[in-house]
């Protein structure tokens, strides 16, 4: 696992313990862009016609549980 490790650091250019805080760096800015394109959801989901289309899909998944229920029993 080691070497795996240091091959992918030297193909990618990166030292293993010279820069101290660049995991938590990086880590930071998954979790902006996480938080970007759940804003970007809710926006659509709420003001971009959005809510009509999850709606929609609510009432069609809703609707083949209680069709399939209906068809067993």
């Amino acid at each position: 696992m080691k070497l795996i490790r240091q091959c992918l650091l030297q193909l990618f250019g990166r030292a293993s313990h010279t820069e101290p805080g660049q995991a938590t760096t990086e880590y930071a800015l998954v979790l902006l862009g996480a938080g970007v394109i759940a804003l970007l959801v809710v926006a659509w989901a709420t003001e971009g016609g959005g809510a009509g289309r999850i709606g929609e899909l609510f009432d069609t998944v809703i609707g083949n549980i209680i069709g399939r229920t209906d068809a067993v029993g």
